[in-house]
């Protein structure tokens, strides 16, 4: 899959997810096979302010390219000028957001709330395709609501404006993730543009993908929420298109040394006190389904160090 000048070894995408797909995840995502991972969104105005925490999500590691950064925002003029001061960082394609649904960004008039106005995006792909060597590609949704389904106006937009790749998350931004994901806008968007799309949502297994990728004609499938807690989705996604088997679902030991490694990394990037309470999502969301998951949860609530970490999964899990 190409995208701009960049070679994506696969069409399968990790989605930018804030509070997920930070660098240990991506790392995880990547070793399990996904093409292309994208780093947590990125406020275009803290960059601006050399915001500290802003530099850590920015960060990347060479095991883990191709990366996307996706940036947030709705001045054109400071997400371009953004794009134009992080253009010597390691990554690889810039990626705007426009269908973030929460309301601290959506009622801030980014986000999502950006596809309510087409001459902004406009000026925000233009400005930011010329301050950027690098693909400039955007996230939108189906539209704001249902009443105003814009994603192929706004992917045409986009195209027009430069962009190397559009994304649409197949739900309106009222929807946020509930209900079913509508492709045939994917499949409208697709239609209606030269440029790679990319589909998003309701894909959770390999038979879901192949599914999408033949009822829409997308170049690519992104997976969001169906890899949380589950990197292996890429695997058997990969080995399912190649075969037309599906090597299944990890069995309890192969998910306790995922999660004791997951711990590992993030402990190493944050240190142990953050590290091991963000690992606690990310352990229920392993768990999920296990017998006496809701008990492992509580229990992990408590947990503070590796150790204890270790004596939990050996009895609980293992």
């Amino acid at each position: 899959m190409q995208i701009g000048n960049v070679t994506i070894p696969n069409n399968l995408i990790l989605a930018p997810m804030a509070g997920v797909t930070d660098l240990p995840f991506r790392l995880l995502c990547k070793e399990q096979g996904a093409g292309l991972v994208c780093t947590e969104m990125v406020s275009a105005k803290a960059i601006s302010f050399h915001n500290k925490n802003t530099e850590a999500l920015m960060r990347t590691e060479p095991g883990e390219r191709p990366v996307s950064l996706q940036l947030f925002g709705s001045d054109p003029c400071i997400i371009s000028e953004m794009a134009a001061y992080i253009e010597d960082r390691p990554f690889d394609i810039l990626d705007i957001n426009m269908g973030c649904p929460v309301p601290k960004v959506a009622g801030n008039g980014e986000g999502s709330a950006l596809m309510k106005n087409p001459g902004l995006v406009e000026q925000i792909v233009s400005r930011t395709v010329r301050a950027t060597k690098r693909p400039v590609t955007i996230k939108i949704r189906k539209g704001f609501d249902a009443e105003h389904v814009n994603a192929v106006e706004i992917a045409r937009i986009a195209e027009a404006s430069g962009a190397a790749a559009v994304a649409v998350h197949a739900r309106t931004r009222d929807q946020y993730y509930a209900g079913r994901a509508d492709w045939d806008i994917i499949r409208r968007v697709k239609e209606a543009v030269s440029i790679p799309v990319i589909g998003n949502g309701d894909v959770n297994s390999p038979e879901s993908a192949r599914q999408m990728l033949e009822e829409t004609g997308c170049d690519g499938v992104m997976i969001g929420r169906a890899a949380r807690g589950n990197p292996w989705i890429f695997r058997r996604i990969l080995t399912f298109m190649e075969t037309g088997e599906d090597p299944g679902k990890p069995d309890r030991k192969q998910v306790a040394e995922m999660i004791l490694r997951h711990a590992q990394m993030l402990l190493a990037y944050k240190g142990e006190y953050t590290g091991m309470r963000e690992m606690r999502k990310h352990i229920a969301w392993y768990t999920a389904g296990f017998p006496h998951s809701a008990k492992l949860r509580a229990k992990t609530n408590e947990i503070s160090t590796m150790e204890e970490l270790r004596e939990l999964l050996t009895k609980v899990v293992l």
